[in-house]
Order: C-alpha cells, then sequence, then structure tokens
C-alpha cells in the first residue's frame, strides 16, 4: 500500500468516523454546558479563585498555588510545579461553572498529594504519548514506502502508548470529578441546584476524554487491521 493509500483507504473513514462524530459531539456538549452554567452564579458568590484556594487550604495542602492562565478552558493542574491554573472564565467569576471547573482541577491536586496510583501513571506516560501522537504516522508511512513491516511495527507499538495514556486518563479524571463533588458538598460550597450544575457541567467534560479514549482504540484498530491485511 503506497502514502495514497494510507490516508484514502474507504476502511480508515469507515473506522474513524464515528469516533471523530462522538468527539466533536463531545466538543460541542462541554462548550455549551460550560457557557450555560457560565451565566449561573453560585449561591456561595465565590470565584473559581476562591473556591480553589478554599478546597486546597482545607485540605492542607499549602505549597499548591493557584494562578491564572491564559485562553478558554485551559485550566489544568501542573504536577511538576504544583500550581493549580484556572482560565480568567474560571478565576475571576463566582458560577457554578468556574466552581465546577476549579474544584474538578483542585481534584488533581489532592490526588497528586494522595500519591493516586494512576495519576502517577499518566504523568510517566506523557513522554511516550507525546511521541507517539506523531512519531507512529511518519514511522509507519516510511515503513509502506519501504516496504519494511518491522517499521510500521515499531509505529504501531508507539500508538499504543497514546492509547494507553487514554485509557489512563479516564479513571483519574472522573475520580478528579468524583473528588470535587465531595469537596464541594462536605465544605456547603454547594446548594441543591448548584450542585446539579456542577455535575452536568463535570459529566460534560468527561464525555471529552471518553471519546478520546475511543478516537485512540479506533485507530489502533485500524493500524492493526493494516498489519493484517499485509500479512
Amino acid at each position: 500500500m503506497g502514502l495514497f493509500g494510507l490516508y484514502i483507504d474507504p476502511t480508515y473513514l469507515i473506522v474513524m468516523i464515528p469516533g471523530f462524530l462522538l468527539a466533536a459531539w463531545a466538543t460541542f456538549r462541554v462548550k455549551a454546558t460550560f457557557a450555560k452554567y457560565s451565566r449561573v452564579r453560585s449561591s456561595s458568590g465565590l470565584t473559581g479563585a476562591q473556591v480553589a484556594r478554599e478546597i486546597l487550604r482545607r485540605n492542607g495542602l499549602s505549597d499548591v498555588q493557584v494562578k491564572e492562565v491564559a485562553g478558554r478552558l485551559s485550566d489544568h493542574y501542573d504536577p511538576r510545579t504544583k500550581i493549580v491554573r484556572l482560565s480568567p472564565d474560571v478565576y475571576h467569576e463566582p458560577s457554578v461553572a468556574a466552581v465546577a471547573v476549579a474544584a474538578h482541577e483542585t481534584g488533581h491536586a489532592i490526588q497528586h498529594a494522595r500519591n493516586y496510583a494512576p495519576l502517577s501513571l499518566r504523568s510517566a506516560s506523557v513522554p511516550l504519548a507525546q511521541i507517539g501522537s506523531y512519531a507512529p504516522w511518519i514511522i509507519m508511512v516510511g515503513g509502506f514506502m519501504l516496504q519494511m513491516t518491522a517499521l510500521v511495527y515499531v509505529g504501531v507499538i508507539l500508538f499504543a502508548g497514546v492509547v494507553v495514556f487514554q485509557l489512563v486518563t479516564l479513571p483519574v479524571e472522573f475520580n478528579a470529578s468524583s473528588r470535587a463533588k465531595e469537596q464541594l458538598r462536605s465544605m456547603g460550597l454547594v446548594s441543591g441546584p448548584d450542585a446539579r450544575g456542577v455535575s452536568k457541567v463535570l459529566s460534560a467534560a468527561a464525555m471529552t476524554y471518553v471519546a478520546g479514549a475511543i478516537t485512540a482504540l479506533l485507530q489502533l484498530f485500524y493500524f492493526l487491521s493494516l498489519l493484517s491485511r499485509r500479512d
């Protein structure tokens, strides 16, 4: 199979279209849900930054900082620097969406402090996932062009690292959301209506990770099918 065939293969479209549609739907849903609950003021009146700092304080994590980061929905926790980074819409706003996202990212800081095993595994697999996000295509195309099956196998193995990263990410994200909801509930930072909004925001966000994992698995299935046809 030549370079042209690798990209035009109808099997690729058949296998991947469901994953692409799911990913597009998940992205739309998380943006729409975040926008909806960004317009709903939280009952506590606290901003995302204030909520994050209060959760950290009550969990004794005085060594974790909360800082603003540019971008929209760019919120994340950096375990290397122990910084919860919140986008402007989360950092400054007292909305249900901001509270949900801030609590979720703080949940990752709690995971880190408690040595949550899946988080450690995900952090360890980041370098392999970064390599696997672009290198497999280059290696596999080279393998097909040079008629070197061994090279194609190397590309597939590297991409498998991306799949592992995506799968490990699922328990990490779901657990962070569970911790977020428990922290907000136990600290009295959300009321009944707020709690429902928080759950909807976090559920929508979780679907993006589910979609990513499914898409990665479908791609791996496609690569394996190429190898089976070649054999």
